[in-house]
């Protein structure tokens, strides 16, 4: 079936003065995808963000939401988007049901459609029962909430979400994952987040920004046979030489780690475990531990955005 694209950005650029904060970066958004951003403080990622949503125009390239050209229909094309930034745009002197009517009626929503978009709003975020109650009165966890709904109110196709969870209590942060999750049946979501693990648990897509450049791009079932690393971490009672390791088929290199510690790298999708447990029998070292070493998707952020100048965009397979 063919995907419903929501959004795209193509070679956009932002300078300041002699600084590009971001450098000819693509992106591409469908319908029920959640695709989470990552990147470094200073990494370009809420230029990229404010690039995206109108509030900063680009310096090159162009964007296009629904359709409609950002720079050429602003108004179709910001219509069709939601999007709360990290600090939630919240009047904490205004009810509930008053702030979410204010922006209804600021998104273009009929006077007499406004209650409806309210109510229909407040449910999908857990607001029920809490139209009377003053945001300031709220807990963190719950103007976010407020947030997410003035960004959902008109029903946008594309929903951007600027660190939703920053300053949450770990209850608080399972509600908004959730939530999070919910929006993407019905919408195409962008969660910029530092919290990686927010990113596996909700998103179903990555990309990790870095010096303004997509430095890798991955669908989430691609990212999990990524960090399935070509290596195994074995521990022997009574270990053979390193060359004996390196002997066995399927193992490529062989890294001592210590203590009858070792790493053995192998193809991808080759494992030599069973030919290094049959090894490790006939040799008598035995055998206390066989592992396959896994990546973490922090060991992948670290990597990409400690180098010294991007080397490109990678697209893992």
């Amino acid at each position: 079936m063919e995907r419903e694209v929501l959004l795209r950005a193509e070679g956009l650029y932002r300078w300041y003065g002699e600084r590009c904060a971001v450098a000819g970066l693509d992106l591409e958004l469908a319908r029920g995808d959640v695709l989470g951003l990552l990147g470094p403080n200073g990494a370009g990622k809420t230029t990229t963000l404010h690039m995206l949503t109108g509030n900063l125009a680009p310096s090159a390239g162009r964007v296009t939401v629904a359709g409609h050209d950002l720079l050429d229909e602003p108004r179709a094309a910001k219509a069709a988007i939601g999007y709360l930034p990290e600090q939630p745009p919240l009047y904490r002197e205004l009810t509930v049901g008053e702030y979410l009517r204010y922006c209804a009626r600021l998104n273009g929503i009929a006077r007499g459609r406004a209650g409806e978009a309210v109510r229909r709003a407040m449910a999908r975020c857990g607001l029920e029962g809490m139209e009377r109650r003053l945001i300031g009165n709220l807990s963190k966890g719950y103007q976010q909430r407020v947030g997410i709904a003035q960004a959902i109110i008109h029903t946008p196709p594309v929903v951007i979400l600027d660190e939703p969870t920053v300053g949450l209590d770990p209850i608080q942060i399972r509600e908004i994952r959730e939530l999070v999750r919910e929006l993407g049946r019905d919408h195409a979501v962008i969660l910029s987040t530092h919290i990686l693990p927010e990113v596996q648990m909700v998103c179903s897509r990555v990309e990790i920004i870095h010096r303004g450049r997509i430095v890798w791009s991955a669908a989430m079932d691609a990212l999990e046979r990524e960090l399935a690393a070509g290596a195994l971490l074995v521990r022997l009672a009574r270990p053979p030489a390193p060359g004996a390791l390196a002997g066995i088929p399927g193992v490529e290199a062989v890294e001592p780690l210590g203590e009858g510690r070792f790493r053995l790298r192998h193809a991808a999708g080759a494992s030599p475990a069973e030919a290094v447990a049959e090894a490790a029998v006939r040799g008598g070292w035995g055998l206390l531990e066989l592992v396959p070493e896994r990546r973490s998707l922090e060991q992948v952020f670290v990597e990409l955005t400690t180098a010294e100048e991007p080397e490109g965009r990678r697209e893992a397979a």
